[in-house]
């Protein structure tokens, strides 16, 4: 890395098996456990699943963040405590606040699992500003035609969440965030929008930012305040995640995010001994794990 490098940290993926499918995990990372407000960061597939396989990711709870579901292929089935049942497709947002906490299962529907499906996407979670951290859950889907579509030039991009382009998602947030889809065509190039925390994730084809190139599948984390263009030697697809970085330090432990270690420790307990709310119809659940 050459000193006028915006590139502050690469990180390779880590392969996590969940089951009927393996996805590569960006962050956390030990070097780095935040972009922005952006603390996990999950790169689901391209998998492939023959009729009568498919997702099966029974209940689980969540405190203290926000998980986005943002599909290129295939469908997943959302159900949570609140009594929400969503389909996603790819293009539109389901975002869960799970603040104070929350239960939700990912599965398919009847349909898909009978036919079987290919499912490619992205599952990141945003850890929540500290006076947030209690507040009332809630669930929000978003369809594909109302997430913004800009086109500019050979450049295609989709604002999932924030304001850049001159357009501004509708997905509501608790903080500064910024998160968005970009297909490039060869030798086109987009401006990165201004924001304090930044990452790329090139999932296909060849890329650059600021001349520095891009590999495929890893999160490549640029310096504060960044300010560069990504630019496509090749056809390339990519997602750009980041905004404001959130004030204190953050304990993530398994699917709980805090600023307090005694707070995660009662989620601890809570669902240890059944006190989180159940997701209706549903009774199969992951237990807490051992550590």
């Amino acid at each position: 890395m050459n000193d006028s490098s915006i590139v502050a940290l690469r990180i390779a993926p880590n392969t996590k098996d969940l089951g009927e499918f393996s996805v590569s995990r960006l962050l956390p990372d030990k070097r780095r456990q935040r972009v922005g407000p952006f603390v996990f960061f999950d790169h689901i597939g391209p998998a492939e699943f023959p009729p009568g396989k498919g997702v099966n990711v029974r209940s689980h709870p969540h405190i203290g963040l926000a998980t986005i579901t943002y599909l290129f292929e295939g469908s997943m089935l959302h159900r949570d405590s609140l009594g929400y049942v969503q389909e996603i497709r790819p293009g539109a947002v389901n975002w869960m606040t799970a603040g104070k906490g929350i239960v939700h299962s990912e599965k398919v529907t009847d349909e898909v699992l009978a036919s079987g499906q290919r499912l490619h996407g992205l599952q990141t979670w945003v850890a929540l500003p500290s006076e947030a951290e209690e507040i009332e859950p809630r669930f929000e889907h978003y369809a594909a035609a109302d997430i913004p579509a800009i086109e500019s030039d050979g450049a295609r991009m989709r604002l999932v969440v924030g304001n850049a382009f001159g357009v501004e998602s509708p997905v509501r947030t608790e903080s500064e965030t910024l998160y968005f889809e970009a297909r490039l065509d060869a030798g086109s190039s987009i401006d990165l929008p201004a924001a304090e925390q930044l990452a790329i994730f090139l999932i296909d084809g060849e890329a650059t930012v600021a001349d520095e190139p891009l590999r495929q599948g890893e999160l490549a984390i640029l310096e504060d305040n960044a300010a560069g263009a990504v630019h496509a030697t090749r056809d390339a697809h990519l997602v750009v995640c980041g905004g404001a970085a959130l004030a204190g330090d953050r304990i993530v432990w398994w699917n709980f995010v805090n600023t307090s270690r005694d707070r995660i420790e009662k989620a601890k307990r809570d669902w240890r001994e059944g006190r989180f709310p159940g997701v209706p119809g549903e009774e199969d659940f992951i237990p807490l794990p051992d550590s």
